[in-house]
């Protein structure tokens, strides 16, 4: 082998992941900003930008900016799996002994980045978070349903979580194998890397605007990921069955005495009004028990099943692999051509 292609393959000292998902409007603008920063911290690093499986020219953006920035390196998945799959496949194919992972809508400042590295150096630790110091930019229901998100998490992890830092975070290689060793088919990275107890320290930066496109967490998919956070981490859900189960006694022994106490007294117990609403109410409660126990159920089957959560279409650090990008892209495409490199090319009629 010769000395050039042994340099090209040495790992990096830093991986910068980057999940994408529809984000050409904001490409020009994060290379911009990202590449200054880790040109200026004066060592060896990679960039893996994980498309998820866009619908638009974003794997093909990326594929082109590898022309003039060799450090760029291009994975792109089979399918959209989401931005937590898009994460674990960065860092499962992530060469760098630091791992750093930033959105690519450049809410959170590249810049911050070499603070974290130096952070971790300085204080040998293992995870360095972003914490958003001011989310002035946030939306008053989004600022407070997040305040409510960390504050039941905290509860279920423990105060080792901190307020406020999203997946904006450094990661030691040692950090990224035990995550890696972990069985959990679809991780919760925000609850998983303060739970395993590594040395950790934090770095505030003030969240900024959208920098273009638009955001790919609405309503829903923050309901999902708290959904996630909870059900993947804890079973505390399954007994709250119990507790409404002991309520649902006692008030049943407290109506009997009543009606006991009544019919002694001569009196005609009335209530078709209250006991239709007792019975919606009982059977309300237990179609959500069993909802939450066929949530695990489900979660339980997918785990037997083994199915994967992202399959790795195409990385640019394997270009003499079976799969090329030009084949990727046309699985993913609907009915526009796509060039050499992915881009669209009207359908002509």
């Amino acid at each position: 082998m010769k000395a050039t292609d042994t340099a090209a393959n040495a790992a990096p000292k830093l991986s910068v992941v980057i999940p994408m998902y529809n984000e050409e409007a904001v490409l020009p603008l994060l290379v911009a900003r990202l590449r200054p920063v880790l040109d200026g911290i004066g060592c060896t690093y990679e960039v893996v930008a994980v498309d998820d499986g866009s619908r638009d020219d974003t794997a093909a953006i990326v594929h082109m900016m590898r022309a003039s920035w060799p450090q760029l390196r291009l994975v792109r998945l089979r399918r959209n799996s989401g931005h937590q799959a898009a994460l674990t496949a960065g860092l499962h194919r992530s060469r760098g002994d630091y791992v750093a992972s930033i959105d690519a809508d450049l809410q959170d400042p590249p810049e911050t980045i070499a603070e974290m590295l130096a952070k971790a150096e300085e204080e040998d630790l293992d995870i360095v978070y972003g914490v958003r110091g001011d989310r002035t930019t946030d939306t008053w229901f989004k600022r407070n349903t997040a305040g409510i998100y960390y504050g039941l998490m905290r509860r279920i992890v423990g105060k080792k979580v901190p307020s406020g830092a999203g997946d904006f975070r450094l990661l030691s290689r040692s950090m990224v194998d035990a995550l890696k060793g972990l069985p959990e088919k679809t991780p919760v990275y925000r609850l998983i890397v303060p739970w395993l107890g590594f040395p950790s320290g934090e770095v505030t930066y003030t969240r900024e605007k959208r920098a273009a496109g638009e955001s790919k967490y609405p309503l829903s998919k923050m309901l999902k990921l708290t959904v996630d956070s909870i059900i993947s981490f804890t079973a505390a859900p399954l007994r709250i069955a119990i507790w409404l189960g002991a309520v649902g006694v006692l008030a049943c022994l407290v109506g009997i005495v009543t009606t006991l106490i009544a019919y002694a007294n001569g009196h005609t117990v009335a209530g078709w009004t209250s006991l239709f609403l007792v019975v919606l109410l009982f059977g309300a409660t237990q179609l959500l028990c069993l909802g939450l126990l066929g949530e695990y159920v489900g979660r339980i089957y997918q785990a037997v099943q083994g199915r994967p959560a992202f399959y790795i279409g195409y990385d640019s650090a394997e270009e003499n692999g079976p799969v090329q990008l030009g084949d990727v892209l046309s699985d993913s495409a609907d009915s526009e051509d796509l060039d050499g490199i992915g881009r669209r090319q009207p359908v002509s009629h």
